[in-house]
């Protein structure tokens, strides 16, 4: 007697993320993600490998749904708790992005996420909403709930992203740091 299931089978494309990468140069994080939205700019190929769709775009708060399927699955037969956390982590950083003006990134710095409840196909789809809470200089913090279509809570979420210019460029040293040899290109 065989303990394997049947094997199950997915195939799904996505695009060239170089195109939303080289926008950010030029479009506000709000502008870019409007982008995502209006399929002018491509998805990011980590949402279409998970089915994560964004819905609703707007000054610092974001919403994002996925319908939980098997392939989501970890082995005690719920959704992995890393496909909660990677579709709050969307949410939570693209709340923060539509409040950075162009020419500027930010990446997470701190992801913490509280699971309530199992999340498995019978729950049906779920919507996680993202809110800005601060944006700063150089930091931002997030918060985020997941929750089923009824508005049961399955997860909450909360973030701190490093802000950045997207060229890559370090933040300017004042001439204390550098008379000091300290600072953040020290």
């Amino acid at each position: 007697m065989s303990t394997h299931a049947n094997p199950q089978h997915r195939a799904y494309t996505w695009q060239d993320p170089r195109p939303t990468a080289e926008a950010i140069g030029q479009l506000s994080g709000l502008e870019v993600l409007q982008g995502i939205g209006k399929g002018t700019l491509p998805t990011p190929p980590a949402m279409d490998t998970l089915a994560i769709e964004p819905l609703e775009i707007e000054p610092g708060r974001t919403v994002f749904e996925l319908t939980p399927a098997g392939w989501h699955y970890n082995a005690l037969g719920t959704v992995h708790g890393g496909v909660l956390a990677t579709l709050a982590d969307n949410a939570l950083g693209a709340a923060v992005f539509t409040r950075l003006p162009a020419g500027t990134g930010y990446t997470t710095q701190g992801l913490t996420i509280t699971f309530l409840r199992p999340v498995t196909v019978d729950t049906g789809r779920i919507r996680c909403e993202g809110t800005a809470v601060h944006v700063g200089r150089r930091s931002a913090y997030a918060t985020a709930t997941v929750t089923d279509l009824t508005g049961r809570l399955l997860a909450h979420a909360t973030t701190t992203c490093l802000i950045f210019p997207a060229d890559g460029r370090q933040p300017a040293r004042t001439s204390h740091h550098a008379a000091h040899g300290t600072g953040p290109t020290a």
